[in-house]
């Protein structure tokens, strides 16, 4: 592997012209193909396999249109205190309302409050449901006007007027900002960690080319695998993070060879061929880790997931082509100001051999039992909140009290009850029964005599007359549990109820719905995670050809996230914290966080695993004992994988600004695993662990290796084919760097030592 992408690096530097032209050629394809695709229509949200979609499909198979109707508004009107909605005042400019409302183009139906007698007991609430023919995405700005102008009417007579439902939702904000926050603390960091601007924005550019063609991508192919706009999201933030840190990856290690003495052309082979084999195995987990969303069995998590891995694939590709390839047009100009030099003052620090990572990594040995406990012991610590999680979809109630949709939910929650906002609706099915309607009325009585249920409505048939649906109220909330007991008693019940009726029911709903799915998403995570650490420990042991590294690196894991988790359930769950947040209101963890945060994570902390063990591997194969090979990995890789993790950090960071719960919840959870992960697992645990069991760390059975293949990431066959340069041999290399750099200042042409070899390079790199 070290060895072919040796070859890939040296090739691309060579033919630099000719690499940058196909990755334009390919962006500017892709986007053309993107600027003339159609968009691709709203399939809306699907989940096979559970009964409220099995519900849903009935409907929209007896109930042509039903399961599909398009957008709604539901307008709140709240009386002064001390009056009641029904003063003919009040009444006369909700009735007003209700007319305006109706006139609009896209109209379907706008139900009188008075009515529908939905009035509250006290007389002081009361709403009206407007009905679109179109969709939320797809209704005009003159129809939303319209509303608008007709609900500040109402205002202006003196009510209180919210509107809840998608007509008029407020949309979170654009993701730009965020992305933009990441860019510029990443930028921070490489300058940092660099101390050339050129260094610093080549991670960048790359990066953000990485995104531009995955981006492009997705919306050329939207219409024909049915990706939405929310499909990108998760491409984007990973496309980003990863294309940094890969590109990172490879110019440290390329800063490094040159510093060694190496030729240009001569360092990109070697660092393609050693960061470069590290980046494609890291970016294999992740593409793993991605793609194993779709043993979950949701179509929108599947497509996310896939579109996401495809994102990172581009990543590794540009890193491994196109930074090169860069690299050869300017290679001493990501260079410090001390290595163009060559100043006495930067061959001394080039001679030391320890700097804070190595510093570290022998405290850490000398003290590997008390790190190794104290790491354990507090991510557990952290981990405990995660024994009281509960999964649910957030809906207005976590929305800030700014917007008129939580405003509007809580009105209603106050005047006809906690469980109006979340009604329970049953499918009955009575096809085949000889008296469809008193069938239907014995199901509908024996569930509104069930324990917890305040009221059903009544019945609506199909034309066919075949098929009812009704609501039931609970009288708890929807994110309350008992709620969830209560859905699991009705649906326990139905055996008795379907067997004296002669029918059959479903329970669907948004309520039963988020129910299903967090019962689905939590009984799919363990095949998930067995899938993913199982395929990613092969993965492992094919990189380091040991066995305890790759279950070592599954452990770690397991504590980063299980502590990341329980983070997220203390803030977001339980409230510590949450007001330093921006959040409002504490409730269910989205039901997919856990899933976002199993696969995200588990293909970042393998990036850091890979990056930093291979290192130590590469000392210890090259003849290091295991204690020094620690402390050498860390010496050659500490920093970087340190920025790298700031980086993602900062990146995830951005979206905790975000206005919607949700976006907050899985930008810190992300920001936070990465935190944990990086910091205390691979800089104290792992340390830890391969201290404390030298030798054994590295030990592979003999039957084993021979059946595994030997794909060399550590480069030491690279190693045997390239010498290290000799002092006359540096001494020579920098004396074509400087002609080179003369040469580049008289003319745009790179000079002979950023192309061919020149008399002066190495012959091992002709």
């Amino acid at each position: 592997m070290a060895t072919v992408l040796y070859h890939l690096g040296r090739a691309a530097f060579r033919w630099r012209w000719f690499v940058t032209v196909l990755w334009v050629a390919v962006l500017g394809a892709v986007g053309f193909a993107a600027a003339k695709a159609p968009t691709a229509a709203d399939e809306g949200f699907t989940m096979p396999g559970i009964e409220s979609q099995k519900a849903f499909d009935l409907l929209e198979q007896r109930f042509p249109g039903t399961a599909a109707d398009g957008a709604s508004a539901r307008i709140v009107f709240i009386a002064p205190s001390g009056e009641k909605v029904i003063a003919t005042a009040h009444k006369k400019a909700v009735e007003k309302l209700v007319d305006e409302a109706a006139a609009g183009s896209q109209v379907a139906t706008a139900v009188d409050p008075f009515q529908a007698k939905a009035v509250s007991e006290d007389g002081r609430t009361a709403y009206a449901t407007v009905s679109f023919t179109a969709k939320a995405d797809d209704l005009t700005d003159a129809s939303k006007q319209h509303l608008e102008r007709a609900v500040d009417q109402a205002r202006d007579a003196g009510l209180t007027v919210e509107v809840g439902g998608d007509a008029l939702a407020t949309q979170p904000a654009a993701g730009g900002s965020a992305e933009a926050i990441g860019i510029a603390v990443a930028a921070l960091v490489l300058l940092v960690t660099f101390g050339s601007l050129a260094a610093a924005g080549l991670p960048l550019i790359a990066a953000i080319i990485g995104v531009a063609a995955s981006m492009t991508g997705i919306m050329a192919l939207s219409e024909t695998f049915g990706l939405s706009e929310n499909t990108g999201t998760l491409a984007t933030m990973l496309g980003l993070a990863c294309g940094i840190d890969y590109a990172l990856f490879v110019v440290s290690r390329y800063r490094e060879e040159r510093a060694k003495g190496h030729a240009p052309r001569e360092a990109v082979g070697l660092a393609v061929g050693t960061a470069g084999s590290a980046v494609v195995f890291a970016g294999l987990t992740v593409v793993i880790a991605l793609a194993g969303l779709s043993v979950v069995g949701i179509p929108m998590l599947t497509k996310m997931g896939l579109a996401a891995a495809g994102a990172v694939l581009v990543s590794v590709l540009i890193c491994l082509t196109l930074v090169p390839a860069i690299l050869g047009f300017w290679p001493n100009a990501v260079l410090s100001r001390g290595a163009r030099r060559n100043s006495r003052r930067h061959r001394r620090k080039q001679l030391k051999t320890e700097n804070g990572g190595s510093r570290w990594a022998k405290v850490v040995v000398r003290l590997p039992l008390p790190v190794l406990l104290l790491g354990v012991v507090g991510l557990g610590a952290v981990a405990t909140p995660v024994l009281d999680l509960q999964l649910g979809m957030p809906g207005d109630e976590a929305k800030p009290t700014s917007t008129t949709e939580r405003r509007a939910y809580d009105a209603l929650a106050d005047g006809f009850g906690p469980g109006f906002n979340g009604p329970l609706t049953i499918v009955v099915d009575a096809k085949g029964a000889d008296d469809a309607k008193s069938a239907v009325a014995a199901v509908a009585k024996d569930i509104g005599a069930t324990d917890g249920v305040v009221s059903v409505s009544p019945a609506r048939f199909n034309k066919a007359g075949d098929t009812a649906v009704f609501a039931a109220t609970p009288a708890t909330s929807p994110t309350d549990e008992k709620t969830k007991d209560l859905v699991r008693t009705i649906r326990g019940e139905r055996s008795g109820i379907e067997r004296d009726a002669g029918v059959s029911y479903e329970v669907t709903g948004k309520t039963a719905l988020d129910i299903d799915v967090a019962q689905k998403v939590q009984d799919s995570l363990v095949p998930y995670l067995a899938v993913v650490v199982g395929l990613a420990v092969v993965l492992l042991l094919l990189v380091f050809r040991s066995l305890l590294v790759p279950l070592k690196a599954a452990f770690g894991f397991l504590l980063s996230v299980l502590a990341a988790l329980g983070a997220v359930v203390a803030v977001f769950q339980q409230g510590h914290g949450a007001s330093l947040l921006g959040v409002e209101s504490t409730g269910p963890i989205m039901s997919m966080m856990p899933i976002f945060l199993v696969g995200i994570v588990f293909g970042l902390a393998m990036d850091y695993e890979v990056f930093l063990v291979s290192r130590m591997r590469e000392a210890y194969v090259h003849g290091e004992a295991p204690e020094q090979a620690v402390v050498s990995g860390f010496r050659h890789s500490a920093r970087v994988v340190v920025a790298a993790a700031l980086i993602m950090t900062a990146v995830f960071s951005g979206f905790i600004g975000a206005g919607e719960s949700m976006i907050k919840m899985i930008g810190f959870g992300l920001a936070i695993a990465v935190l944990f992960d990086a910091f205390v697992v691979r800089m104290a645990i792992v340390p830890a662990i391969l201290a404390l069991l030298g030798h054994k760390a590295w030990y592979l059975p003999k039957w084993l290796a021979r059946l595994l293949p030997d794909i060399d990431v550590e480069g030491e066959r690279l190693s045997r084919k390239v010498p290290a340069p000799t002092a006359a041999t540096a001494e020579s290399a920098q004396t074509a760097e400087s002609a080179q750099t003369a040469e580049s200042a008289q003319t745009a042409e790179p000079g002979p030592a950023a192309g061919e070899p020149s008399e002066a390079e190495p012959a091992a790199a002709r």
